[in-house]
């Protein structure tokens, strides 16, 4: 399967956070959406990526406030990608390799969704479960 068919499957709204806006505005995005991440864009560009991770790491360890610290202190800016040509495997293969639990896609520089370590496993299974599902109908003759 490949990242394509898995963003297809997920609702299409992109939900961002410009890098001036306040972490405490963030995690109230978050929290409300239920997500642990949040795309940080200027304009259409994505700059960076705000995950629960970099709040417990760099504002409640460091004893900042959330409502004085903004999303650009915070982010992380490297941040690591795939197009929507990936096989969801390979995804898989880099948020194990890496430790991160978000995948930006990108195709081209354009940003065209996020995908989570979540949506990576649901889709594995689903696609191991059909593949067992069609050697039983093989195997019993009935496929």
């Amino acid at each position: 399967m490949k990242v394509e068919n898995l963003l297809s499957s997920k609702p299409a709204n992109l939900i961002t956070i410009g890098p001036e806006a306040s972490v405490f505005d963030a995690l109230e995005i978050m929290a409300e959406k239920n997500i642990g991440a949040l795309l940080v864009t200027e304009g259409k560009k994505m700059i960076g990526i705000l995950s629960e991770r970099d709040y417990a790491r760099k504002v409640i360890l460091k004893g900042k406030a959330s409502k004085d610290t903004r999303v650009k202190e915070i982010m992380t800016s490297e941040v690591i990608s795939v197009s929507t040509d990936h096989i969801v495997e390979e995804c898989m293969h880099i948020m194990s390799s890496k430790h991160i639990r978000h995948l930006p896609v990108l195709n081209d520089g354009e940003l065209k969704g996020i995908i989570s370590i979540g949506d990576v496993v649901k889709a594995i299974i689903s696609e191991k479960e059909f593949t067992i599902k069609q050697l039983e109908n093989y195997i019993s003759g009935t496929g």
